[in-house]
């Protein structure tokens, strides 16, 4: 080959080589911003579904911030109104000592009133003896027996004497019997009275203390979710910081790390897994033989190849068939979390593949006892949560 041969040559291969690369580099590159895009995408949405739940928990917050003034409030009330139920059962109290003290004192008093009673009958039953003795002529036989005029003058008057005398004691005896009665009508009265008075205070101060215990135990329960609230805001908020870093990353095209949302701060907002009534409840018994005699998970009504849905990201711990629970998916949310996807037909999940929310883990199979369902599962440091309280209300 001639030097002009070779030199043309070398020149159309030098005009090529940019050519080629660019054909090498361009598939290359669609690849590359396809991927920067998936990640820039995912991470908006990490971000604003963490936004949005921190703004739930904020509203929550303040609401919860108002409810406890409210409550502080109506306690204050409360523990005025006990105090006023204190006073007014420890008069009831005092009133009660002083009626066993009246009782005491009327008990003596009816004692006295007896024995006067009792002092009475025998001369009353002597004069009664005498009269029948005169065999029912009673003092007028005495006006007969007199001998002159001077002694019918004396006996009428002894007999008058005697008739007004016998008739003043069964009048005194009769007053004293009617006094009696109506001391023990009285003192029974009193008591009964002292006693109704009593119990009452008791109650309404015993109405009082339930009272100001539900309200301080409701404070208290308050203040308890106002700290985990803080706590869950503060957690939700180290993510935001961790998304954000990562969103600075892609956009400066630095490497970035997957970010992994904690699942405790979405507690009572988790998306349902599918849609369908509740077959099973948590803690009903399970009917499942082989199994816990109790249900660890709630059962959801659903057709058959119904795609079931991840309610957080996190990473494929187990995906395999499973005695009882047919195919079963264990997704981890990390911090001891996991979500359990039971009596799955069929599901494409692999062990350590990373899932994202709302992604599909399998399709709905069937439960033991034969309907079409999906056992979901939420376990918190090891130990089985009621799942219905971390998913969305309906």
């Amino acid at each position: 080959m001639t030097l002009h041969a070779r030199t043309a040559l070398a020149t159309v291969a030098l005009l090529s080589l940019p050519a080629l690369v660019r054909h090498v580099d361009v598939p290359s590159l669609p690849v590359a911003l396809s991927a920067r895009q998936t990640d820039r995408a995912r991470t908006e949405q990490l971000a604003t579904r963490v936004n949005d739940r921190m703004r739930a928990l904020q509203r929550e917050a303040e609401a919860l911030a108002t409810q406890s003034r409210t409550l502080v409030g109506d306690l204050r009330t409360l523990e005025v109104e006990r105090d006023l139920q204190i006073e007014r059962l420890k008069e009831a109290q005092d009133a009660v000592m002083a009626a066993e003290s009246d009782l005491a004192d009327a008990t003596a008093k009816l004692a006295r009133l007896e024995e006067q009673r009792l002092s009475q009958v025998p001369d009353l039953r002597a004069q009664l003896v005498d009269v029948y003795k005169r065999r029912g002529g009673g003092y007028s036989r005495l006006l007969f027996e007199a001998e002159s005029v001077r002694d019918l003058g004396r006996i009428a008057r002894a007999v008058t004497a005697l008739t007004e005398i016998n008739k003043q004691r069964v009048v005194e005896h009769k007053a004293t019997l009617a006094k009696l009665t109506a001391e023990q009508a009285l003192l029974s009265k009193t008591a009964v009275e002292r006693a109704a008075s009593e119990g009452q205070a008791r109650r309404a101060r015993e109405a009082a203390d339930r009272a100001v215990a539900a309200r301080t135990a409701l404070i208290a329960r308050i203040d308890a979710r106002r700290d985990l609230n803080a706590q869950l805001a503060g957690e939700l908020q180290l993510a935001n910081d961790r998304l954000r870093q990562q969103l600075a990353n892609l956009a400066a095209g630095r490497a970035v790390e997957r970010v992994s949302l904690p699942l405790g701060p979405f507690r009572g907002s988790l998306p349902w897994p599918v849609i369908g009534p509740l077959l099973g409840r948590f803690g009903q018994p399970a009917n499942r033989a082989g199994g816990a005699p109790t249900r660890s998970g709630i059962e959801i009504s659903a057709p058959t190849s119904t795609p079931v849905l991840a309610v957080h990201g996190g990473t494929v711990a187990f995906a395999d068939s499973f005695t009882g629970f047919g195919n079963l998916v264990i997704i981890d949310h990390g911090a001891e979390t996991l979500t359990l996807y039971g009596y799955l037909g069929s599901t494409d999940a692999q062990k350590g593949q990373v899932i994202d929310a709302g992604a599909e883990v399998g399709r709905v199979g069937s439960a033991p006892a034969g309907p079409s369902a999906l056992y979901f599962e939420v376990r918190v440091d090891g130990r089985s949560v009621d799942p219905v309280e971390w998913l969305r209300p309906r």
